[in-house]
């Protein structure tokens, strides 16, 4: 099982303040998402929603870097949404967000309460290790429900296997069908990310708290 995840110098260098937080975990029993954990994830959604109802996402500093991060390679930041944004919008517009599995239940718990991007990445749908680099326009991203691949545009950031498969495009806008988790997935890189001011303690926290709760959920998983 490989896992490792890694930026390339040129998004380094552009986006010096990014932070990533990373857990991979072993032995994962994925599936529908036990009541403890629902009743936990419905809770998170009634307090995130309370107080999105004062201060709206793009509000949030932590949005706000990724707005300005989407904007800066071409994404037009109106249009195409940071996962944590897209789920906060969903929330304070419909009131909840519903269940899909035990891990992107698990994630998107985690993504609300700190609105930051939690990507939840099956092992077995990718090769090897992930950078997070440029497009160059000759990747393929496969879009969830879809069976034909895409390239990516040239100039946007995406996480990109061995086999140069684009995992996710626009950085934390979407990932991609391969790597999505499913009822048969047993290893999974889950990844936190941030690129604003305290990203590096949010960041953390909201690490301890993806390892807290797959400790909680998944007792039988191997977590490094």
């Amino acid at each position: 099982m490989s896992g490792v995840f890694r930026y390339d110098r040129a998004v380094l260098d552009r986006y010096p303040d990014v932070r990533a937080g990373v857990v991979v975990a072993a032995g994962l029993t994925n599936g529908p998402t036990p009541p403890a954990l629902f009743e936990r994830y419905r809770t998170a959604q009634k307090e995130v929603a309370d107080r999105l109802a004062t201060t709206p996402p793009a509000a949030l500093p932590s949005i706000a870097a990724w707005r300005r991060a989407f904007a800066a390679f071409g994404a037009k930041p109106t249009q195409y949404r940071s996962a944590a944004e897209a789920l906060l919008r969903r929330l304070g517009k419909q009131g909840d967000i519903p269940s899909i599995n035990t891990l992107v239940d698990l994630g998107n718990l985690v993504s609300i309460r700190h609105a930051l991007p939690v990507a939840v990445v099956d092992l077995a749908g990718i090769d090897g290790d992930i950078t997070v680099r440029f497009a160059t326009g000759s990747e393929r991203f496969t879009d969830l429900g879809s069976d034909e691949p895409v390239a990516p545009d040239p100039g946007e950031v995406v996480f990109v296997d061995r086999s140069g498969v684009a995992c996710a495009r626009r950085w934390c806008w979407r990932q991609s069908a391969q790597s999505a988790t499913r009822e048969t997935t047993t290893d999974a890189l889950v990844v936190v990310e941030g690129l604003h001011d305290g990203a590096e303690r949010d960041v953390a926290a909201a690490r301890e708290e993806i390892v807290a709760l797959l400790r909680e959920f998944q007792p039988g998983a191997t977590l490094a």
